[in-house]
């Protein structure tokens, strides 16, 4: 018999993205809140799985007015955040799979290499890095060294767009 929680995870990460895709119309409209637009609006845009919603665009454009490196700060702690579902999701999955042999192996590689796969993957904008979310979910990778590692990865990168916006906008 299947356990409950594997199945109500993986429901409500799925739940979680899907709210954000609905809403996706009105979440540029939150920067005009500033910094905690700016935090909302990168945190639904990494809750959703696998469907990219590009919220450095909108963070960049808030480079013209807001503070460059509060701006990545903030906007890197909500993506950060926003990551938890795949987290969750994959947390889900790996409860529902940890018999399987080849899953045994990946799950040993991802605890051993956790900061690397997760600093690195969160910092280079790419739409996949929810895999390693996945990854580190099914592996499970204690969540607040996931959450850590992820937000290290994405403060920098938000603090990188911060600033080319700012000078995108306001010259060098």
């Amino acid at each position: 018999m299947l356990e409950k929680k594997p199945i109500l995870q993986i429901l409500l990460a799925l739940g979680i993205g899907a709210c954000v895709l609905l809403l996706s119309d009105q979440i540029a409209a939150l920067g005009n809140w500033g910094y905690l637009g700016a935090f909302f609006i990168s945190l639904m845009g990494s809750a959703t799985i696998l469907i990219p919603v590009p919220s450095w665009a909108v963070v960049i454009g808030l480079a013209n007015s807001l503070d460059p490196l509060l701006l990545g700060i903030v906007a890197g702690i909500g993506s950060a955040i926003g990551e938890l579902t795949a987290y969750l999701f994959g947390s889900g999955m790996g409860t529902l799979i940890e018999k399987k042999k080849e899953f045994k192996r990946q799950k040993e590689w991802m605890q051993k290499n956790d900061f690397l796969a997760i600093f690195v993957l969160s910092f280079i904008p790419n739409p996949l890095f929810d895999i390693a979310g996945l990854a580190a979910g099914a592996a499970k990778v204690h969540w607040m060294r996931f959450l850590l590692f992820c937000a290290m990865g994405r403060v920098l990168r938000f603090i990188l767009f911060g600033f080319a916006g700012y000078y995108f906008f306001n010259g060098f």
